[in-house]
């Protein structure tokens, strides 16, 4: 009988984790990879000037974050979905905006920030192209997102360059 009792012990403490593991399919470190850009934003161009507003939320019980875009004149605005894609072991973003237009996006984590490109498209000139989209957790609590077009691995242009800063209490959303 006493030699049962460590294995009793053990299960004692591994059904527990594992009930855990099913109750939040999503609440492992991989899946947190990008809770630096969850919040209420101010978004900034470059040269300082308001470039619009975005708000990053959790959503299904924690297994993707939501964008919700919109632009500084209040005439553009956007949606994306982001998770990360298990079977793939990447991170995805599917993008739609009011003009029509979409991305999608997938990539990893990197050091303080993420990466995310999409798949080689041909443009009018006949030469393959790749979105790359890099968002960085700067130490002061704002976040750099740049987006840049690449060829052959090159940047040939930059897209956007912003800087994100929470909106401060009270701020309209």
């Amino acid at each position: 009988m006493t030699r049962f009792i460590p294995w009793f012990l053990v299960l004692i403490f591994i059904l527990p984790l594992k009930a855990q593991e099913k109750d939040c399919p999503c609440c492992s470190a991989v899946y947190q990879a990008f809770d630096f850009w969850i919040g209420s934003w101010e978004v900034t161009n470059k040269d300082g000037t308001l470039a619009g507003t975005n708000t990053i939320t959790r959503v299904e019980d924690g297994c993707a974050l939501r964008e919700e875009w919109q632009s500084a004149n209040g005439t553009f605005t956007g949606t994306s979905l982001n998770y990360y894609d298990k079977a793939k072991g990447q991170w995805k973003q599917l993008w739609v905006d009011n003009s029509g237009n979409h991305l999608d996006l997938s990539g990893n984590p990197v050091q303080n920030g993420m990466i995310l490109s999409s798949a080689p498209f041909r443009r009018q000139d006949g030469k393959l192209y790749v979105n790359r989209i890099s968002w960085t957790a700067n130490p002061d609590g704002s976040v750099r997102q740049l987006w840049e077009l690449l060829q052959n691995e090159e940047v040939t242009a930059v897209i956007f360059d912003g800087l994100y800063r929470q909106k401060k209490s009270g701020t309209d959303e």
